[in-house]
């Protein structure tokens, strides 16, 4: 199948995974990740209707920015403080702020830009200790230091990785628990807070997390195929 009729594949399912909760489809934004895949086949989504892209490493998206047509960069990978300089004035969303530590240099070089930066707080609601992402425990205390402090960011949503399992109903509950931190700051009225994604499934479970409420999901696999890892 073409990159094409991958997309419109998973369109459908995200219809069908939105309508049997009650939602529209077009609510749900897909991502599509773009890690170790060419440009080629980036601006070949980009014509098939794809608006965001996700990549997982700061490289990947200076190796590839001036190559793709015009699209809104998402960082979805894990971070180090000492890249943001290098993308924060070229991706839409960041997707993976995790710490204070992070937050702050994100916007002390917002601020150098005069932008303000749109983030997710990635949580690492399964606990995984291989996984990044702030313990559940910390995300009020990470959140609350950003209203307080760093007023060149503005807080989108939560973002989790579910872990994975042969069978996607098992990442359910995980998913679940991602929606109700979410839904306790949707009506936070402090000025950085303007909750609008809950980012969360991906190839393998995201009609699941959809069910569950996202409303953004990042697939690769499914449309690009499998990655060339050499």
């Amino acid at each position: 199948m073409s990159i094409k009729s991958n997309i419109e594949h998973i369109r459908e399912k995200i219809d069908e995974a939105a309508g049997a909760s009650g939602r529209d489809g077009n609510d749900v934004l897909l991502v599509a990740v773009t890690k170790l895949h060419s440009p080629d086949e980036i601006n070949e989504a980009i014509d098939a209707g794809i608006t965001d892209i996700g990549e997982n490493k700061v490289q990947e998206i200076l190796d590839k920015y001036d190559k793709v047509k015009p699209v809104n960069w998402h960082l979805i990978g894990h971070l180090q403080t000492n890249k943001v300089k290098y993308v924060i004035d070229k991706v839409s969303m960041i997707h993976s702020v995790d710490s204070v530590h992070l937050a702050k240099e994100i916007n002390k070089r917002a601020a150098q830009h005069d932008i303000t930066m749109d983030v997710l707080i990635q949580v690492n609601v399964a606990g995984e200790e291989s996984k990044f992402g702030a313990e559940v425990s910390d995300v009020d205390g990470i959140i609350d230091e950003i209203c307080l402090n760093y007023p060149n960011i503005r807080i989108r949503g939560i973002m989790c990785i579910a872990p994975f399992f042969d069978d996607p109903e098992m990442a359910r509950e995980c998913f679940a628990a991602a929606k109700e931190i979410y839904d306790s700051y949707v009506d936070d009225d402090r000025e950085a807070i303007d909750f609008k994604y809950l980012s969360m499934g991906m190839t393998g479970d995201f009609p699941v997390a959809i069910s569950e409420g996202s409303n953004l999901v990042r697939v690769g696999t499914a449309i690009f195929g499998m990655r060339d890892y050499r």
